[in-house]
């Protein structure tokens, strides 16, 4: 008696909560994937540095501090060489002298010359967003003082690197989403020719895609890199690196979106809808493309890192972006010399940040992948 009072008040319960959608438990499958939101956080991070770049860097990109070449990360300190504890963080002067030996420069802090943090300080002009102008950043030191700040230290030039990995930034994360956005749409198009129509069409398709995937990666960015001419500004050159990116991407996906589209031409909406007099286009685009859209985020998603990793390959190989320009690839490129690992360390830092940005790009892919099944338990 007891137990079916209890199936009637579980019977009621569900009759009377408000259903479900679709929508509302992708959402919520998605929340539950814990690797996924922080994955997500670091995302938003990230893209929130780059947007913010000129604001949260003390120095603008293209600064030279010539006389402070390599110089090391700048230590924040609180305490003095006294032991006297400070409320205003503070760093200490440098001095830079060469080395008789190896005529490299030597950099020690000088106790002598102590130098306050200060936070919303005025710099030098710059546009946020590259329309609001503005003078402020979130952190410096007096303007006018001797100091330096560098947080992550400089390059060979004597570049702020904290300021050329938010520069960079802008171009590795932008580049990704660009060519995977180009890349998917060539493989939907592609795939969905293939597949709908079949014959000649997909046989000439499918040729031309093992051809591309015949070749290894790297010749094959070498041959489309050089392509680009030397002479074109860095805008243009950003552009042809999403172009050669894109065009050895879409070959994966278009093969898969040519699986799905052999199986749903035959399906009874699809027969449907060719029977009512509608066009081949209406029915590849607005019958069944939308039936394979789940698994194109999925993908796209999932492709991201894939781009990132490839425009960093490019850029540290010489094939892609270029100064003036920067990306995370190019910065790395100061590093790849063992000398420069043994002796400046710091330079390896681009690649902390590719590999977060890598990391939380699989952790969103895997996320969202596992909210799209359809299989997945409620």
């Amino acid at each position: 008696m007891e137990g079916s009072i209890n199936l009637e008040a579980r019977a009621e319960t569900l009759a009377t909560s408000a259903p479900v959608g679709p929508g509302w438990r992708i959402w919520r499958r998605f929340l539950r994937h814990r690797l996924g939101l922080a994955g997500l956080a670091v995302l938003g991070l990230l893209y929130g540095a780059i947007l913010l770049g000129p604001f949260l860097a003390p120095y603008p990109f293209d600064l030279m501090h010539r006389e402070y070449r390599h110089a090391p990360p700048t230590r924040i300190r609180f305490v003095d060489q006294e032991g006297r504890f400070h409320w205003r963080p503070f760093v200490y002067g440098l001095k830079a002298t060469r080395d008789p030996i190896t005529f490299q420069f030597r950099y020690e802090e000088d106790p002598s010359r102590i130098y306050p943090l200060r936070f919303f300080t005025p710099g030098e002009p710059y546009r946020l967003f590259g329309v609001i102008p503005m003078r402020v950043r979130l952190v410096g030191l007096e303007p006018g003082s001797d100091g330096r700040l560098f947080l992550l230290g400089t390059d060979r030039f004597g570049r702020d690197l904290w300021g050329r990995i938010l520069l960079g930034g802008r171009v590795t994360l932008t580049v990704g989403v660009l060519g995977v956005v180009v890349s998917t749409a060539m493989g939907v198009v592609m795939g969905g020719l293939s597949g709908y129509y079949g014959g000649r069409l997909d046989n000439l398709i499918q040729r031309l895609i093992e051809l591309l995937r015949s070749f290894p990666t790297i010749p094959l960015w070498l041959a489309l890199s050089m392509i680009l001419p030397p002479h074109w500004p860095s805008h243009w050159v950003y552009f042809g690196v999403v172009t050669v990116l894109s065009l050895i991407g879409w070959t994966g996906l278009a093969r898969v979106v040519r699986g799905q589209y052999l199986a749903l031409r035959e399906k009874e909406f699809v027969l449907a809808a060719r029977a009512l007099g509608a066009s081949d286009g209406a029915i590849i685009f607005r019958h069944i493309l939308p039936n394979i859209a789940s698994y194109l985020i999925v993908s796209a998603t999932l492709a991201l890192p894939g781009m990132i990793l490839g425009e960093s390959t490019m850029s540290f190989l010489g094939l892609g972006i270029k100064e003036p320009m920067t990306s995370w690839g190019l910065l790395l490129r100061d590093a790849q010399s063992l000398q420069a690992l043994q002796l400046y360390p710091w330079l390896l830092t681009p690649g902390l940040f590719i590999v977060a940005a890598v990391l939380a790009f699989n952790f969103v892919g895997d996320a969202i992948r596992d909210a799209f099944d359809p299989y997945a338990i409620q």
